[in-house]
């Protein structure tokens, strides 16, 4: 048996069940573990870790490095006594398919400031040297953070660019006036993210002990109101007052006919450069610290980027820009040796972005919702065409789930039509030869036998579920990153299912 072939299952951890409204770091993720070894599984992906701003989307982070606090297990909290038990008998009903992200800050956000005071009040020394040493450790980052989300609550809903011009700008005066103002409400700041990495990293140590290995997600851009780019303005296209002069997306492509306007800040290459790309490489050791593999989010960026006058209402008016090409990655290699990168080289793929690909040894991406499209049978996402080294997915946080995409739910009308989407949907029943009754496991068959050396299924395809299910529209601003399962959703059919095909197709450890 190939030992580089495996299997995973994508699931964020937001979509975890449990009672406090959105999934988190505690009891649910361990139990998930469990399904994963018991399923012959050998890797969890999931989507990027940092704290999300309101529309709770992963890839719009108040931070790069930093972990999003509605992930810490409050349970935890309790059992190392650093909650009391009473703190979470009154839980609002919140809905268990869904994640509400407004209402979970409202209950969750003020208990873990009353984890704070408790910490503050009846910490050993053992836990308080624990906690020093961790900033210590992080304060590359941890600093310029936890003042940065202070300052946030200090000045409301307002981006940092809406602040007053002195600490807008940094100036020392201003940064030491609000450092000594604001002293309890960092500390706060940097507990939280002491806390989440405490709970992450003994997840990832479990994970790594049942022969679970974790796939991260690295995006390429970085929110505009983020603490990034306030701390670091030289390095994005800004003018004077911090609003950015063009900001990022893509042309028109299978998911919006006006294409999509991501609207973050576009960096300045030639100044990272400069530096050796320093910013970079502290980045992806912090990410690499947290996982064993990362999928690196919209690579053909690297290459050429879309750029768009600020200020556009869509994305149409762009134009391709090139970007630092092999040599951020070397500079990357050199400083930290090779890293386990997964390509998401998705989207408009150019000889030119498939090369760059080549010559960093980098594994792409194969989805088999892109394969049906005009029948043709050289289509690089039929598994025929696959090469051994790549990943396949069914589809990905950004498709429709497997079920509403063959029946059409959600649809695409307007960029693909009808009929094509009748057509497309034929030929994949004449290519899988099936009737589609559960073209779900169709798809995870075709996945799991195919060449590619990694195979990833999302649990709502394992599941079955429909268009209600589904984790991201792109090009839609509103209802997204919020879907969760439900414990009995995960059946023993359903298991063994999964486990006899994983081992037939020789992806079980």
């Amino acid at each position: 048996m190939n030992p580089d072939r495996a299997s995973g299952i994508l699931l964020h951890p937001t979509s975890l069940p449990g009672r406090f409204g959105i999934g988190d770091l505690g009891r649910e993720a361990y139990r998930f573990a469990d399904f994963l070894s018991g399923t012959r599984q050998r890797l969890w992906q999931i989507l990027p870790l940092g704290p999300t701003n309101r529309s709770g989307s992963p890839y719009q982070c108040l931070s790069a490095f930093a972990g999003n606090p509605l992930l810490i297990s409050l349970e935890t909290l309790a059992e190392e006594h650093l909650l009391k038990p009473s703190d979470l008998k009154k839980v609002p009903a919140f809905p268990e398919k869904t994640v509400d992200f407004a209402s979970v800050r409202r209950f969750k956000l003020p208990l873990l400031k009353k984890s704070f005071q408790i910490f503050e009040k009846t910490a050993s020394q053992a836990q308080r040297s624990g906690f020093d040493e961790f900033c210590k450790q992080k304060s590359s980052w941890l600093d310029d953070y936890a003042l940065f989300m202070a300052l946030q609550e200090a000045h409301g809903p307002a981006g940092w660019y809406k602040w007053e011009a002195d600490i807008r700008t940094r100036q020392p005066e201003a940064i030491k006036t609000w450092s000594e103002k604001l002293t309890h409400e960092i500390r706060h700041h940097k507990y939280q993210q002491y806390q989440f990495f405490r709970q992450w990293l003994r997840l990832k140590e479990y994970c790594n002990s049942r022969g679970i290995r974790l796939i991260g997600d690295m995006p390429i851009f970085v929110a505009l109101d983020c603490d990034t780019v306030w701390s670091n303005p030289q390095m994005f296209y800004l003018d004077s007052d911090g609003n950015p002069t063009v900001v990022s997306g893509v042309p028109p492509d299978y998911f919006s006919k006006t294409g999509q306007l991501w609207g973050n800040p576009l960096y300045r290459w030639d100044v990272m450069e400069k530096d050796g790309y320093a910013w970079w490489i502290e980045r992806l050791k912090t990410t690499c610290s947290m996982v064993d593999f990362v999928r690196i989010d919209h690579f053909r960026g690297f290459e050429k980027y879309w750029e768009i006058p600020a200020g556009d209402k869509t994305a149409k008016n762009g134009r391709w820009v090139p970007g630092p090409g092999a040599k951020l990655f070397e500079a990357v290699r050199k400083a930290l040796g090779h890293l386990p990168l997964i390509a998401e080289d998705l989207g408009l793929i150019t000889p030119e972005v498939v090369a760059l690909r080549e010559h960093l040894g980098l594994p792409g991406m194969r989805v088999l919702q892109f394969a049906f499209g005009g029948e043709s049978p050289s289509n690089p996402y039929l598994p025929h065409n696959y090469p051994r080294h790549c990943v396949v997915y069914t589809g990905t946080h950004d498709n429709n789930t497997t079920v509403g995409w063959f029946r059409g739910e959600d649809n695409r009308d307007s960029v693909l039509g009808k009929r094509a989407r009748h057509k497309e949907r034929q030929f994949a029943l004449k290519y899988i030869g099936t009737d589609g009754s559960e073209i779900n496991w169709d798809f995870i068959r075709l996945a799991l036998m195919s060449l590619a050396d990694t195979a990833i299924i999302p649990l709502q395809d394992v599941i079955g579920l429909g268009s209600e299910a589904r984790m991201n529209r792109p090009a839609k601003k509103r209802g997204n990153w919020v879907w969760r399962f439900t414990r009995d959703m995960l059946t023993k059919d359903m298991k063994d299912r999964l486990r006899e095909l994983t081992v037939i197709y020789g992806r079980a450890p």
